[in-house]
């Protein structure tokens, strides 16, 4: 495992004055609202879209290097405009590649984003990335370490987004057409749902042929269960549904996540039953094995009648791993193969996801809350 305090970088020429604060952040802009705005400065659309690839395709950071955009535009920009990228605070590294960031936000308020590898059967790595939505979480899960430390504020879109930048410029990812970095999971710090407004956003951000040029079929959102935002997200079609679900009765639910169970599973799962489905796209249930609590042969058979009763389901079983200081253990494998198998003998499809970065803080907020221990610490 590696763990380096990442180098703070030289200021660039966009964010070198101490007037950065009253400058526009161009990250926080969809494409038709930076068309409008550049529009309001007398500028045509089709420089929006220069400007978008640079911010989106080529990681532009400075507007000096924008070779195709007027110098008279590049100057104007300079003085009323900013791409403001946030602090890389700390990086881990596990032994199986799994890459966590510690991103300091321009308010120094502090989140986590996680790159997650795999390998295509022609031997090709790819990247997953795990994203946050907020800065903290108000759900409380209480096997979650960002549960522990409370809700702060939302993330804006810029933010959201620019933790991708981060992560591409880290693979040095610089192919907008066949990138290494292939599939977005909204899992990170927060409940997705609960910040719909800039999540809406940056999922359409995302989908702009000119930028990102993510496909829905490669973005997933994860939320544990959220009446409002639940039927717009699946009207959208901008990703995929994960449902993190943990418990297969309610009064368990209550207990390991007491914020979601203040919708009733019973309605959630009636919600999920109406909810849009392209073609052979299934809802996604997360399922996060907990020693001696809910992964036993009981709650196995309970979680049966739930998958049955929701149309096209399927089930990603993750063993928990154990974090100091939490009340919970991580299953044996006994436990876990037991669980599945019975899941598979009644026909659910169950799949065991391998559990990446033991050997580092990379469950949700441990990066966060080893840092804030260990300044606490020095003082």
């Amino acid at each position: 495992m590696q763990d380096t305090q990442a180098p703070q970088a030289a200021p660039d020429s966009t964010a070198a004055d101490s007037g950065l604060e009253h400058r526009i952040n161009l990250l926080e802009f969809t494409l038709p609202e930076l068309k409008d705005w550049l529009a309001g400065l007398g500028h045509p659309a089709f420089r929006a879209v220069q400007l978008w690839q640079w911010i989106w395709q080529h990681m532009a950071r400075d507007f000096d290097n924008m070779s195709n955009i007027s110098k008279a535009l590049r100057q104007q920009l300079k003085e009323i405009a900013c791409i403001s990228w946030p602090e890389v605070d700390r990086i881990q590294v596990s032994s199986d590649g799994t890459t966590k960031f510690l991103l300091r936000l321009a308010d120094n308020e502090r989140i986590e984003t996680v790159l997650i590898p795999s390998t295509s059967r022609e031997g090709n790595v790819r990247w997953t990335q795990c994203l946050s939505t907020q800065v903290g979480c108000a759900m409380g899960c209480t096997f979650c370490s960002t549960g522990t430390m409370g809700f702060t504020r939302n993330m804006t879109m810029g933010e959201i987004l620019s933790q991708i930048l981060v992560a591409r410029d880290y693979l040095h990812d610089t192919r907008p057409q066949w990138p290494i970095l292939r599939n977005l999971v909204f899992m990170g710090m927060g409940e997705p749902l609960l910040n719909y407004r800039e999540l809406e956003r940056a999922l359409r951000a995302l989908n702009e042929n000119a930028g990102l040029n993510f496909s829905p079929r490669r973005i997933t959102v994860s939320t544990c269960g959220i009446r409002k935002g639940l039927q717009e997200l699946g009207e959208s079609g901008l990703a995929f549904l994960a449902i993190s679900l943990h418990a297969p009765t309610q009064e368990l639910r209550q207990k390991l996540m007491p914020g979601a169970a203040r919708w009733p599973l019973e309605d959630l799962i009636a919600t999920l039953n109406s909810y849009p489905l392209k073609t052979r796209e299934r809802i996604t249930f997360e399922y996060l094995l907990l020693g001696h609590v809910n992964d036993g042969p009981e709650q196995a058979r309970q979680l049966i009648r739930i998958v049955r009763s929701v149309r096209k389901s399927k089930i990603n079983l993750i063993v928990y791993n154990a974090t100091p200081g939490s009340p919970y253990e991580a299953p044996s494998e006994e436990r876990v193969l037991a669980f599945e198998k019975i899941l598979w003998d009644a026909g659910i499809t169950a799949v065991i996801r391998k559990s990446k970065g033991q050997d580092i803080d990379a469950a949700c907020g441990q990066l966060k809350a080893t840092a804030l221990k260990e300044e606490e610490g020095a003082r």
